[in-house]
């Protein structure tokens, strides 16, 4: 009780827990301090889920989150929620129980070593000795869990608790228990600051979790923005949408600087600027993150300033070449409306008229495709509403079209990997629901991620949250397709191995959660599962291989 005490008077809003026989006193604390409204507690079935859960919660909140877990192979079931933590600077504690030192190396049942199980990822690893009943332990305790606080403000921490019979008894809070108020972050010691006059050379990227400062940057820099669908910079009219091409001709060989924010991971072309020997490269640090540095050669800062404002004729040839050359590539592979013009709707001409209506119900019979997917997506996202992007090839789709736009959009491309999607959704529609303006978070996840983090599906949600899981169903993983090996290896090889088919029924899944079920095949039916009133929902989108 004493360490969660600790934890909620630093700052923790929120617990997530799996149920476990060694981390039952953890998890009736936990239960007692929750229904004395001290805290929110969330329940998962398994480790894997309540640990995507936990990395939703704190991205969204950005607070701490403690997860709890009991001993043996739920603590590695963690594991990828801990990387993805580390890899992207989120908060995370995690709360594993043990066994005392005397049960440790004989064999025990549920028993491995926990201590230092998250090797350097974790920014602290603490084991601590199973209590003997000391009350100084209880101040002990409290004081480790605004240690685990502060520790934790870029990364995750792990605090392994070691526990004897009997492993619980009665949980009481004193009455006049007060948590206190949750503490500020310390300022940075020292940033590294670098100051730019405005020229017609330099182009700022803004990966996933960049920020609207890499926007405000490229506009006083009069510079391009390279945005990431998941930097959170991806709006304003420096915006280049089509970057990939761009970056490919004459606008990307002019470069002569680039400044980057955030974890740029959805295209070769960025990478490749940045190993350019003539690019000069400034990489704004994200604070307990790895410095993305693929040239091994970049300048680490903390802060870019402009010198000064640029000017609007070099702003025009310079930043207004870009935007006119992705509005070019954009309109040439498909125009952004394939919508008849409205005003052939009110035309005298009834011919008018009746091929407008000819046209209009074309297009909402049109059969779905993944840039129609995308695309609708994004539209009926706003700023009060939430967007979780899956490790899919949708989000290299969404990446190359979708338009500028201030909304919360996300993704976990710390380490990119296809789990915990579902999970880490639930986690944010969690955090975001306590604004009272709190909209839909809707998902976008192709079928083998959604598949990959079914578990999900299956836990019970608090009544009114809305999440809108929406499934690009290709029968398999074909974002391989994308891939040389794919032109090179045998085709029946490649489909067992690496496509990876499945038969799986998503109707039943949806019913076996209690989510409510809709099959989308066309513009109309996408555009109906858009504005659905059901608060959980999965939506199964069939698509070309």
């Amino acid at each position: 009780m004493a360490l969660l005490e600790g934890l909620v008077r630093a700052g923790v809003a929120d617990v997530v827990l799996s149920p476990g026989s060694r981390s039952q006193s953890l998890a009736l604390a936990a239960a007692a301090l929750a229904r004395a409204g001290h805290l929110d507690l969330h329940v998962r079935i398994d480790e894997r889920v309540a640990g995507f859960t936990a990395l939703g919660l704190a991205i969204e909140s950005g607070r701490p989150v403690a997860v709890v877990c009991t001993s043996g192979t739920a603590v590695a079931n963690l594991h990828p929620a801990v990387l993805e933590a580390h890899h992207s600077g989120v908060p995370l504690i995690v709360l594993t129980a043990d066994r005392p030192a005397e049960l440790r190396g004989i064999g025990g049942n549920q028993t491995t070593r926990q201590p230092g199980i998250f090797g350097d990822v974790v920014r602290a690893d603490w084991d601590l000795p199973a209590p003997v009943g000391d009350p100084a332990e209880a101040d002990d305790a409290r004081d480790l869990g605004a240690l685990a606080v502060r520790a934790s403000a870029d990364g995750p921490v792990h605090v392994n608790l070691a526990y004897r019979d009997p492993l619980s008894g009665p949980v009481e809070l004193p009455a006049d228990l007060d948590l206190g108020p949750v503490p500020g972050r310390p300022a940075l010691a020292d940033p590294v600051v670098v100051e730019l006059h405005p020229d017609d050379a330099t182009v700022v990227i803004a990966g996933h979790g960049a920020g609207p400062q890499a926007e405000a940057l490229a506009v006083a820099l009069g510079a391009p923005l390279i945005a990431e669908v998941t930097s959170g910079a991806r709006f304003g009219r420096h915006a280049v949408v089509a970057y990939r091409h761009v970056l490919r001709g004459p606008h990307g060989e002019a470069v002569g600087r680039a400044i980057v924010f955030g974890h740029p991971t959805l295209s070769r072309e960025v990478p490749q600027l940045l190993e350019r020997a003539d690019v000069e490269v400034i990489v704004v640090r994200t604070p307990g993150v790895e410095d993305y540095n693929p040239g091994r050669r970049a300048r680490i800062v903390d802060e870019v300033r402009a010198l000064g404002a640029p000017d609007p004729a070099v702003v025009r040839r310079w930043v207004g070449g870009w935007v006119s050359m992705s509005r070019a590539v954009l309109e040439s592979e498909a125009p952004d409306d394939p919508a008849p013009e409205l005003s052939l709707a009110v035309s005298e001409d009834r011919g008018v008229r009746a091929a407008f209506a000819k046209a209009e119900l074309a297009v909402m019979r049109a059969p779905i495709d993944r840039r129609m997917l995308a695309r609708a997506l994004w539209a009926s996202t706003w700023p009060h509403d939430r967007l979780v992007l899956a490790a899919s090839r949708l989000i290299r789709v969404a990446d190359s079209l979708v338009p500028g736009k201030a909304i919360t959009a996300h993704a976990n491309r710390g380490l990119a990997g296809i789990d915990g999607t579902v999970s880490t959704a639930t986690g944010i529609a969690l955090a975001a629901a306590r604004n009272a303006r709190a909209g839909t978070t809707r998902v976008l996840a192709g079928d083998l991620a959604a598949l990959h983090d079914a578990g999900a599906l299956l836990v019970p949600l608090p009544e009114g949250l809305r999440v809108h899981v929406f499934v690009g169903n290709d029968g398999g993983g074909t974002i391989f397709d994308d891939l040389e090996v794919a032109q090179s290896a045998d085709p029946d090889d490649f489909a067992t191995v690496m496509r990876t088919p499945h038969r799986a029924d998503f109707a039943a899944l949806a019913a076996a959660g209690g989510w409510a079920y809709r099959r989308a095949t066309t513009r109309a039916e996408l555009d109906d599962a858009l504005t659905a009133p059901e608060p959980l929902l999965l939506v199964e989108v069939p698509l070309e291989p």
